[in-house]
């Protein structure tokens, strides 16, 4: 665990997703949470230890999808998130939780630990940007979109901390499946701007905006390659079967992963391409108006 400022600590030894907490005067926000049970447990022992056993006053989601949000309920009752990550977890029925199990079918042990799964739907939600103020402590929670239409940033002005969600991928492909690559680009410039001293990303290693740039630079790839067959009249399926190979040597890929990380790939190119299409649509809409 990792102590980036005062009362500001981060744990990035998790696989599923960096998860974060921050001690006030009035108590304790916590930054996304561990997804498996057992280490959601062990986490909020880290916080009741660390903190003198101060009470959790919410846990702000980055985003919708399960890494992020699931361990809430060994936190608090108390969820903050944006509004779009609302409409989807409060949709989040029996079927979608045996889906979490059967996705560790392969660790029985894991598996059995999500039998009590309760689903802590965001009872705070905002749509631009939401301020909390805790004596000294000041925590700016920003919308950006990009990887999801929920995506959103925690930022601490006075410690120069900022933790992005997964806005910020280091060294790995990135999951693409709800994403804007439009969005995205913009919100890793917006990164820049605030000039973090510390960024956590939702996974990986702590880093700083020099990292950035190798991410930015595969988005930009990905969109001017997929616009570049749009143009050329190749289908959907044929860019993602002729962009694969030029995209895969972008980030390491451990070879028990290949599969998946391809079929992560060939998502995110569908999705650039329906941007593309949507924003040549909109011009022939226009044309024609």
């Amino acid at each position: 665990m990792h102590e980036l400022a005062p009362d500001v600590y981060v744990e990035t030894n998790l696989h599923h997703s960096n998860p974060g907490f921050i001690v006030t005067e009035d108590g304790v926000v916590c930054i996304d949470s561990p997804l498996i049970p057992s280490e959601a447990r062990a986490w909020r022992a880290t916080i009741a230890e660390i903190s003198g056993g101060m009470p959790i006053l919410y846990v702000i989601v980055t985003d919708h999808h399960r890494g992020h949000c699931l361990g809430s309920q060994w936190l608090s009752d108390t969820v903050i998130a944006h509004e779009q990550a609302w409409k989807h977890m409060r949709n989040y029925s029996e079927n979608f939780k045996q889906r979490v199990r059967d996705s560790f079918k392969r660790k029985p042990e894991i598996r059995a630990q999500f039998d009590e799964l309760e689903i802590i739907v965001p009872s705070i939600t905002f749509q631009d940007r939401l301020t909390l103020v805790h004596g000294e402590k000041v925590i700016r929670i920003l919308h950006v979109g990009g990887h999801t239409p929920a995506t959103s940033m925690v930022w601490l002005p006075a410690e120069k901390a900022l933790f992005a969600g997964d806005i910020v991928w280091i060294d790995q492909h990135p999951f693409m499946t709800q994403a804007n690559s439009e969005e995205w680009l913009a919100a890793l410039e917006f990164v820049r701007e605030l000039e973090p001293n510390y960024i956590v990303p939702g996974h990986g290693p702590i880093c700083d905006v020099g990292t950035l740039d190798r991410l930015s630079d595969y988005l930009r790839f990905l969109r001017q390659r997929t616009l570049d067959l749009y143009n050329a009249g190749r289908s959907k399926q044929e860019t993602a079967s002729l962009l694969i190979p030029e995209l895969k040597p972008w980030f390491p890929i451990p070879a028990e992963r290949s599969p998946k990380i391809e079929s992560q790939i060939r998502s995110g190119i569908g999705r650039v391409y329906d941007e593309h299409r949507k924003l040549d649509e909109a011009a022939e809409e226009a044309k024609a108006a």
